[in-house]
């Protein structure tokens, strides 16, 4: 039977399944992402994820604030998963690790991912150390992984990260309603995701923001990502 035009129209040439992401560090300006190892890590992640804000920080993960010995055991599973693959956040200016992230639901076939399980500490969190770590999941995820979809996605109810995900360039695409349970509460779930064709643009911003000529010497921004983002 002959293609009918929407066929042609969808119609993939040389695709084939991407590969999955490895163990292999990530490194910025700002800060490096490294596979999460308890014995570099544990420590310092601990005090990052237990610091004053805990509550507030843990309040939409999956997972919740714990004393060290319940901490070293997630971490353990954390660190030996390879779905979710977590990544420690490493601040380049202390060398501390202060966050955590992960690609998560990764699915090779399709050439889709998500980014997810994100916890950035008090010493990182809404600082350009943050913003590079999520730039350099995606430049990994387009640039190097050839993926064709990223996606964001979180709790309705979670203000602060659907403003991130806007933030970061990801198209709201809709809200799944009674989706998840977590916690014993219900979760509907808003999808974010940005897409291969979206990337190049939102590379150039990412990158025209991250420029050291966008800080001054305490590193305050001159202008927002969102400056960056507007049409030119």
């Amino acid at each position: 039977m002959p293609l009918n035009s929407d066929d042609v129209m969808h119609k993939l040439t040389d695709w084939s399944p991407r590969p999955r992401p490895d163990r292999v560090a990530l490194a910025g300006s700002y800060c490096r992402l490294e596979p999460l190892d308890p014995s570099r890590h544990g420590g310092e992640l601990f005090d990052a994820s237990m610091a004053p804000g805990a509550e507030s920080r843990f309040r939409y993960l999956s997972d919740s604030p714990q004393d060290r010995a319940g901490f070293d055991g997630w971490l353990a599973r954390a660190a030996a998963s390879e779905d979710p693959l977590f990544y420690g956040v490493i601040d380049a200016s202390s060398g501390r690790c202060e966050g955590r992230q992960s690609f998560m639901r990764i699915t090779p076939e399709h050439g889709v991912l998500e980014v997810g399980h994100i916890l950035w500490g008090p010493a990182v969190a809404r600082t350009r150390v943050a913003t590079e770590a999520l730039f350099l999941f995606a430049r990994h995820a387009f640039d190097e992984l050839g993926y064709r979809r990223l996606e964001w996605k979180c709790d309705a109810r979670n203000d602060p990260s659907m403003r991130a995900a806007r933030r970061f360039g990801f198209t709201y695409e809709g809200t799944f309603r009674q989706h998840m349970v977590v916690k014993g509460r219900n979760r509907d779930t808003a999808w974010f995701a940005i897409l291969d064709a979206d990337w190049p643009r939102l590379r150039r911003s990412f990158e025209r923001w991250l420029s050291p000529d966008n800080f001054d010497q305490l590193g305050r921004q001159k202008a927002r990502l969102a400056d960056f983002m507007k049409p030119q």
